[in-house]
């Protein structure tokens, strides 16, 4: 008797649940349904990232030019240079002086630069500075009225966040993507020297290159610039672009000085293992030990030894060498750093003032 009463009670209240479930759904409206979108947050952004079409002429390669097949064919007239052009996109950084950051290849040995901003205005660019060694170009056009993009804050940026790549697919125009972020600090990938990425599956094509990479608030996130492309370079959801924190570091450096002039520390890292960790007697794997230190180097002078155990740089954490390497890269020589150790179990922190790196790059 007891078990056909809880039978009884449970399908009443199943079928009073279903009841109110349905005159809920019976008395809510299409109209009334709120859907998510970007669309008001893309108005306010999208002119702040801008097309640019390059013209730039490549000198013909004199086994061509002295084939006599070739020299047939153009009755001895061979061109020993032909044109090309191409297209990108770029970021406006600051409204009021016109400074605009786009990738190095973008621009590289172009002779003329239009930009086309999204109310269709056109202007001819002069090149600022660039990088080609983060793949970094700041160029400037003469315009009025221009909207420039907030900067993210990447301490708060997660994998599995909303990106939206914004930029000129195939020299479509102003074209949108979403996706999330895949991964943080990517490195060890042989596109640039320095590298730092992060990888979206957001449709990233040619011609996005130099464009936005925005979160769900229309802050920068960082510029597009690489994919491991299928068939004719076609995205496949594994994109990359140069963190803002790198953007910013280079095209200060650019605007003030019109190239970057790296500085050194003259020490070598090794990353951290469980039996490196467990022989300096640390808690976790969270930063890099000095292996090396060149002598007389930055380091050596501001009092840094083999041993020490290094887990910020300027505030930023490190977790691996290239956290290192990235950072002082983006310090011009001349200033200094802050950096956070452990030596011998107790913390301490060292002002490193970094000098001139020697390279034939």
């Amino acid at each position: 008797m007891k078990i056909m009463v809880r039978i009884f009670l449970t399908s009443l209240f199943a079928l009073l649940l279903n009841g109110l479930t349905n005159i809920a759904y019976a008395n809510v409206k299409s109209s009334d349904v709120i859907f998510p979108t970007f669309a008001d947050m893309l108005e306010t952004t999208m002119p702040s990232v801008v097309n640019i079409s390059t013209k730039s002429s490549q000198k013909v390669s004199q086994p061509i030019i002295n084939d006599p097949i070739s020299k047939h064919a153009f009755s001895g007239k061979f061109p020993k240079e032909f044109n090309s052009k191409a297209t990108g996109s770029g970021v406006i950084i600051d409204a009021v002086e016109g400074y605009i950051i786009t990738n190095n290849h973008v621009i590289s040995n172009a002779k003329k630069i239009i930009v086309t901003l999204s109310d269709g205005r056109q202007s001819r660019a002069t090149v600022v500075g660039t990088d080609p060694r983060t793949d970094i170009a700041v160029i400037k056009i003469p315009e009025k009225n221009l909207k420039s993009l907030e900067m993210a804050d990447l301490k708060t940026l997660r994998v599995g966040d909303f990106a939206i790549a914004i930029g000129n697919p195939y020299g479509l125009g102003q074209s949108v993507s979403l996706g999330i972020i895949s991964a943080l600090g990517r490195s060890n990938l042989g596109i640039e020297d320095y590298e730092d990425f992060i990888q979206t599956d957001a449709s990233i094509n040619p011609g996005n290159s130099g464009g936005a990479l925005v979160n769900y608030k229309g802050e920068l996130l960082g510029i597009n610039s690489a994919i491991f492309g299928g068939k004719d370079g076609a995205s496949v959801g594994i994109s990359f672009a140069i963190p803002v924190n790198m953007v910013q570091a280079i095209s200060k450096q650019l605007i003030q000085y019109k190239k970057v002039q790296r500085g050194e520390l003259g020490i070598i890292v090794q990353n951290m293992d469980k039996k490196l960790t467990q022989a300096l007697g640390l808690k976790d794997l969270h930063g890099v030990v000095i292996a090396d230190i060149m002598e007389n180097s930055s380091a050596d002078i501001a009092g840094l030894k083999v041993g020490d155990f290094i887990t910020h740089v300027n505030g930023n954490t490190i977790k691996n060498a290239h956290d290192v390497r990235n950072t002082v890269a983006g310090i011009r020589v001349g200033s200094s750093l802050l950096i956070k150790i452990q030596r011998n179990g107790k913390p301490s922190e060292v002002k490193v003032n970094i000098g001139k790196i020697e390279t034939n790059k």
